[in-house]
């Protein structure tokens, strides 16, 4: 009895999905009028060919589940259920249909960098035999032009020195590259081993010549007419501010947490509570204040009040979670410490620092990504195009008289985020750690 209502059931289940595939969903779609757009191609009865596609891949994946299953049931006598394996197949087809539409503006925005036209619509789609491509499903990669990229170079002077020290991060990139692909190759994955060691110092390397490049830069080196051609000086701010931003924020919430998880004073608890009050208001709720305070100070349209307005933004949430991560210590490598004759700092920077080496990561990685992709404060306080950061340079390419650059805005996208790629990649590990390092029980 139970047997037949379990193929009962599933024979219900698969009358209902017949009737929304052969009736249902074709009466819907009939009564709804397309609004196709100007270049673009409409294939009838199209959603039969893309639900066909799906309903063929999962019957793929039901027929190797039962053949993997039938072949390992005659080797080992035993009898198992090909649908686990079916499940398995069904989660990484869905995984795999997730990371296609997340990544589907990367190749998007990709396409329109390469783009001359500067523009997103078309009268007429592209002269092309790949269907999906006329229908602008996947970009016409047929006439790629280096214009845009070329328009954010013009007229940049780079210095001797400043090429030596290209070529140097360059590679210490590629090692760092080759590295990883080789401790991949070879299975080697301890941090402390002579190849882990090699590509941590190498990866230090790089970032310390690309920020003394970075720094060095300066508005002279900038001689194209348009403001685009100052695109790599946005960048250069951006990531000084954002450094800056970083470190003051490591400092503070250091500081802070070791205070809060370590020392009994009067007002801890309320203060603990201020913080978290303080995370219920978003931030733009402060700016007229803080906008007021900088102006007062005289340092509108300077880096050190962008730094100092930015600079305050993670405290809060930073120091509970390094708060957090202390009382995971044990107290008793303080006690041995002291016994042996060292000071509380000494303490607080010869083990509990080097301890904290992911958690300070995080917080700098946390603010650093914070503060780089940021626009309205900087909008607020900075006015030169000199002193612009990528978010306000990007803007620009979006507010032009007649229309929108997009093939600009694209290729100034692009480069703009290769520096947070490159220091995810550096810190993925330890941003993990510290992320999961912070989430801890007082």
């Amino acid at each position: 009895m139970a047997a037949i209502l379990r193929y009962l059931g599933w024979a219900l289940f698969g009358l209902l999905v017949a009737w929304l595939l052969f009736v249902y969903f074709p009466g819907l779609l009939a009564r709804i009028q397309p609004n196709i757009p100007p270049g673009f191609v409409r294939i009838e009865n199209g959603w039969v060919y893309a639900l066909g596609g799906l309903l063929l891949a999962v019957g793929l994946i039901v027929l190797y589940a039962w053949l993997v299953t039938l072949l390992v049931n005659r080797r080992t006598q035993r009898k198992r259920s090909f649908w686990p394996l079916v499940g398995q197949g069904l989660t990484h087809l869905f995984m795999f249909l997730v990371l296609v539409f997340a990544y589907y503006p990367v190749l998007q925005i990709l396409a329109a960098s390469f783009d001359p036209r500067n523009t997103l619509y078309r009268i007429l789609p592209p002269a092309s035999d790949n269907l999906l491509v006329r229908a602008r499903v996947i970009p016409d990669f047929s006439q790629l032009s280096w214009e845009n990229y070329a328009k954010l170079f013009d007229g940049f002077i780079l210095y001797p020195y400043q090429a030596v020290l290209l070529v140097a991060a360059a590679l210490c990139l590629l090692l760092v590259l080759v590295l990883a692909a080789y401790r991949r190759l070879i299975g080697d994955a301890d941090s402390d081993s002579s190849l882990g060691k090699l590509q941590g110092r190498s990866l230090t390397a790089f970032a310390l010549l690309s920020f003394t490049l970075v720094v060095f830069l300066s508005p002279a080196q900038f001689t194209g007419q348009g403001t685009e051609a100052k695109f790599l000086l946005w960048v250069r701010n951006t990531l000084f501010v954002s450094g800056i931003t970083g470190l003051l924020a490591v400092l503070l919430t250091a500081t802070a947490g070791y205070a809060f998880a370590r020392f009994n004073f009067p007002g801890r608890y309320p203060m603990l509570l201020v913080f978290i009050f303080i995370q219920m208001f978003p931030g733009f709720l402060g700016l007229v204040a803080t906008y007021v305070l900088i102006s007062n100070l005289g340092l509108l349209n300077t880096f050190t009040g962008l730094v100092l307005a930015y600079s305050g933004g993670i405290i809060s949430f930073g120091t509970w979670v390094y708060k957090g991560f202390l009382e995971s210590i044990s107290k008793s490598l303080e006690e041995a410490a002291l016994i042996d004759g060292a000071s509380k700092w000494q303490v607080f920077t010869k083990i509990l620092m080097p301890l904290s080496a992911p958690m300070f990561v995080f917080i700098f990685l946390l603010q650093f990504v914070g503060t780089y992709s940021e626009f309205i404060v900087a909008n607020l306080f900075l006015t030169g195009v000199d002193s612009w950061t990528v978010g306000m340079g990007l803007r620009n390419f979006t507010t032009g008289q007649f229309s929108t650059r997009w093939g600009l805005f694209a290729a100034a996208s692009v480069l703009g985020s290769l520096p947070i790629l490159l220091t995810f990649y550096g810190f993925q590990r330890y941003f993990v750690s510290g992320y999961t390092a912070g989430s801890v029980k007082e």
